[in-house]
């Protein structure tokens, strides 16, 4: 009788498994309509509590407040040792203790839509859960024997939302295959970034963002072998799938390719078969460190990149070559080569995990860069670099000792001696993350092959702007854990309070002190004090000030709790430089901000000036949709932001912004901004210095089309990268006296991204221009190169009462560029 129950439980429970329901069975819509995001997290909660073949891992949250889910999908054996399969993966590489039990594994995470308006990667999520767990599915079952599948369904659900929620609102019954239909013109910002405009697929590495901070967090519990980067592209084009397009970094290894050469193999049959159309090798590189692909890879894992066609293309649409493109068969292909990607990881089991740990073994024992240990020197921005370095798991220290060492000095770009002092951040390749630690400080990166996705250089001591040191070899000196500060000076009275200006950290402070109606002034020449040296940008709080605060001493030292390095002024006597209460003091001026949005602006641009003003520096700021600029009160502000965009605006409109500035306004107007003010009557800003000078550019780009009449047709795309800048890091030369540079260093390092250039403004501050002969990393056109020289890339220009900020380069390029954050907070804040 007992042997009878047994059986009937079994079968009970086999019966219910193989009731599970398919996407299309669980949602009304599903494949023709995209599905909302609660109904994603429906259904998959639907599996979780209908299979013992997948685990839920939420991991966190969005700005909008949805959540952020991973699943992990196996056998049931498996998923009840996943603990000591993930320690045991990281005991192997160096980052973890030993487990209880080994068992090795192949582990595979899968990433879908971390572009919001791609909505086949969350749709073909659900089915490749559905197909690996469906109890009918046979095959998937002995891949999970030896696999564990990491699947994130939405990496970014609120763009997700933005787009479906768009769609769902101005869907007709039926689908409009024409592009001329409102379905396939999705409005500005879109659905591709999360909440602040920011494109996630660029934030692996930086991890500007909160979605990419929690994920990575959990990414680094498990340091996948292999990761898929579900995407789509535009609609009319075929599939892609790896091997990747060249440059590929010096740094993939041999085994990486040739599991892309495996991988590549084993989905062209799947598609073969079915008739579908794709290519590989084309358009997708493995060079700039910070994608869905390259991250993963320069972590060990084999990183690959997925593209369906389908951006724009609605529920379906019609493609060139006269077919209908559905949301359907954007899954089906999505659902094949994902599931192709899980089944070729299992069968080369044995080989991946092989490889995946004689990565880190070769490392750290065989390094491939020039450079074994990264000195950065300790100031305000140090902090802030570490930060970064301990959400990607890469070890560091600061020195407790001073030693007289030799380098190549980044700054200079030639090796120099230099002392090590106490609280310099010292980081070793001699740790698991010796690759990527290598990627993200080298300070010059090799190009296989120009025709690069994305920017071409990055090295961390430029983008943060701290003087830094690459060593050829290890050192061996005392360490700590953790910068440490001397002890307060000791007072009797508060005449003051001095705050180094020197990171986003002072910027924030600054911000909550003006929030607080706090009076706040700014050094303007360098001073000495009791112990305490002052340098041009450096904040002082005089209590004379802030009379209205009965209890200075108290709120003070509330506000700035976090800052730890300032300072109590007992007297406002200088031992050397001005007294505090002298014009080298001037007051601060509290910013009332005004940031342009709306369909003419650059969304992630705009994004970015948003999330400074959010999130880095938390002060209030007002958004106003260029349609509804005109309505505006403009003296209601002092300070208004206009981003990169491609502007039209009316000449009333332009007059407007003209008297706001003559009426003692600040404008910081960013990359196509510029245009507005270009070669208009009362602004200096100009491309061209002379009209000669015109006159021979004009010149030679007639010469240069009269000499295409000889190129050949292949040879076109190739000349044509002469001209053209994706990303490289410049030497500025800049003016150490004026505000907009204070905190920055003696050089400062920008990112050119595009090719725009203007001459040295007349009549105005050239703040930071490109010098004859300047130094530079990363790929630049050799003809674009030389037409760099001399030109203007911050600038600031005084009209009647107020001033124009002229930023020719974006600062705030994807929340990373550190110094840029700091050059921005001086345009906010300490240019009056």
């Amino acid at each position: 009788m007992k042997q009878l129950f047994t059986c009937l439980f079994i079968c009970i429970c086999l019966s219910l498994q193989a009731q599970l329901k398919s996407p299309a069975d669980f949602l009304p819509s599903y494949g023709k309509q995209v599905t909302y995001h609660y109904q994603v997290e429906n259904y998959f909660s639907y599996l979780v509590q209908n299979s013992g073949y997948i685990q839920h891992k939420p991991y966190g949250q969005t700005n909008e407040e949805r959540g952020l889910n991973a699943y992990y999908i196996s056998t049931p054996e498996n998923l009840k040792d996943i603990e000591n399969i993930r320690q045991n993966n990281l005991y192997n590489i160096g980052m973890g203790p030993k487990p209880a039990v080994a068992i090795d594994k192949a582990i595979v995470w899968l990433s879908f839509n971390v572009h919001g308006n791609e909505p086949a990667g969350t749709e073909s999520a659900m089915n490749v859960a559905y197909e690996l767990i469906n109890p009918a599915n046979t095959a998937t079952k002995e891949w999970l024997q030896n696999t564990i599948v990491i699947l994130d369904p939405c990496v970014n659900p609120d763009g997700f939302s933005h787009y479906g929620n768009w769609l769902r609102s101005i869907s007709g019954k039926e689908p409009h295959t024409g592009t001329t239909d409102r379905e396939h013109m999705e409005p500005w910002p879109g659905g591709r970034e999360n909440h602040y405009a920011y494109d996630l697929n660029r934030d692996w590495a930086w991890q500007v963002q909160t979605e990419t901070q929690q994920r990575m967090a959990l990414y680094n519990e498990w340091m996948p072998m292999v990761h898929v980067d579900v995407h789509e592209m535009g609609f009319n084009e075929p599939y892609f799938f790896p091997p990747p397009a060249e440059p590929m970094h010096d740094y993939i290894t041999p085994a990486q390719k040739d599991f892309y050469s495996v991988i590549g193999e084993m989905t062209a049959k799947k598609f073969d078969a079915n008739g579908w159309s794709y290519f590989t090798r084309e358009v997708y590189d493995l060079f700039y460190p910070s994608y869905g692909d390259t991250y993963p890879s320069f972590n060990g894992a084999v990183g690959m990149t997925y593209e369906q066609g389908g951006i724009g293309a609605g529920r379906a649409v019609q493609m060139r070559n006269g077919t209908t493109l559905t949301l359907q068969d954007r899954i089906n292909h999505h659902t094949t080569a994902v599931l192709t990607a899980v089944e070729t990881a299992s069968w080369q089991k044995d080989k991946l995990v092989k490889n995946f740990r004689a990565y880190f073994k070769d490392s750290r024992e065989n390094p491939k860069g020039t450079y074994r240990t990264y000195i950065v020197k300790n100031n305000g921005k140090t902090e802030e670099l570490a930060k970064l370095l301990t959400r990607n798991k890469i070890q560091y220290a600061f020195a407790d000792e001073t030693k007289k060492l030799s380098g190549y000095h980044y700054q200079s770009d030639k090796d120099k001696d230099f002392v090590l002092e106490p609280n310099d951040l010292i980081i070793s390749i001699n740790q698991p993350k010796a690759l990527l630690t290598q990627v993200l400080f080298e300070p010059q990166q090799h190009l296989s092959d120009s025709l690069s996705y994305d920017i071409t250089a990055w090295a961390l001591p430029h983008a943060y702007g701290i003087d830094s040191y690459a060593l050829k070899k290890e050192i061996s000196v005392k360490t700590k854990t953790e910068v440490t500060y001397k002890g307060k000076f000791e007072y009797d009275r508060v005449y003051a309070y001095y705050i180094p200006w020197n990171g986003r950290a002072s910027a924030k402070i600054l911000a909550q002190l003006h929030k607080n109606k706090i009076k706040v002034r700014s050094a303007r020449k360098a001073a000495l004090y009791r112990g305490i040296k002052v340098s041009p940008g450096d904040l002082v709080v005089l209590k004379g000030d802030n009379s209205q605060l009965t209890e200075f001493k108290q709120a003070m030292t509330v506000l700035l709790e976090s800052k730890r390095d300032y300072e109590v002024i007992e007297s406002g006597f200088a031992i050397n430089g001005s007294d505090l209460g002298g014009e080298s003091y001037p007051l601060l001026e509290e910013p009332k901000v005004l940031l342009v949005a709306g369909k003419d602006v650059n969304s992630t641009d705009f994004g970015q000036a948003w999330f400074y003003m959010d999130e880095i520096i938390d002060y209030p700021v007002s958004i106003v949709d260029l349609q509804n600029f005109a309505g505006v009160k403009l003296a209601d502000f002092n300070t208004l932001l206009i981003p990169d965009g491609w502007y039209s605006l009316s000449e009333p409109e332009k007059v407007r912004i003209d008297t706001f500035i003559t009426n003692g306004g600040k404008v910081i107007a960013m990359g196509g901004a510029l245009n507005l003010f270009d070669d208009r009557p009362g602004y200096s800003l100009t491309k061209y210095a002379t009209d000669a000078a015109r006159n021979t550019a004009k010149d030679k780009e007639e010469a240069e089309e009269l000499n295409a009449r000889y190129y050949n047709y292949e040879s076109f795309l190739r000349r044509g990268i002469s001209s053209v800048v994706t990303g490289a890091i410049i030497e500025n030369t800049i003016d150490t006296t004026h505000p907009l540079n204070y905190g920055l260093g003696n050089t400062y390092f920008s990112l050119k991204i595009s090719d725009a250039r203007y001459q040295l403004l007349k009549g105005a501050v050239n703040t930071a221009y490109i010098p004859a002969g300047y130094k530079s990393f990363g790929f630049i056109g050799s003809s674009l190169k030389k037409t760099f020289a001399n030109t203007v890339t911050f600038a600031v220009e005084q009209k009647g009462q107020g001033q124009i900020i002229y930023m020719v380069d974006n600062p705030l390029f994807r929340g990373f560029w550190e110094n840029g954050n700091l050059l921005f907070s001086n345009a906010l804040f300490l240019v009056n």
